[in-house]
């Protein structure tokens, strides 16, 4: 896991919410994460780097995207191993291969359920996908 992304953990109404610091989240009302009980979900999440810039590849893309997903849920208590599903948007679906590549490379033998689903664009033009990911920690 990449060690520059930093989220804050914060609890209210029952539940843990990590943050990424993100001007967005408090503009738009929303969390890198949720916990609730033993459920964590976990945004869309594109892989731009911590100085705002976007690897070029979209393999590199989707190892960023990952690496956040899977800091947000350790930040709240999981693990990659509780992650059920994983929904993948892109922008060039022909790359699918290259997204899988690394999705494979990064659960291995935990095999969430999962989709790769093209997409006319993404909020950021230089996002070349975004991932959510679902989690139950058992």
């Amino acid at each position: 896991m990449n060690n520059d992304i930093h989220l804050t953990v914060t609890s209210r109404a029952g539940r843990q919410t990590a943050g990424s610091g993100s001007k967005w989240e408090p503009k738009m009302g929303y969390s890198r994460a949720v916990r609730s009980g033993n459920y964590i979900a976990v945004s869309g999440t594109v892989g731009v780097n911590a100085d705002g810039k976007y690897p070029p590849s979209v393999e590199d893309q989707t190892r960023r995207s990952l690496w956040i997903i899977q800091s947000a849920i350790q930040s709240l208590g999981g693990k990659m191993e509780h992650v059920i599903r994983t929904r993948m948007f892109v922008t060039d679906v022909s790359k699918w291969e290259e997204v899988a590549r690394v999705h494979g490379e990064i659960f291995g033998e935990i095999r969430p359920a999962t989709a790769i689903v093209e997409v006319a664009k993404l909020i950021d033009t230089q996002a070349k996908i975004e991932i959510e990911a679902d989690a139950i920690v058992t």
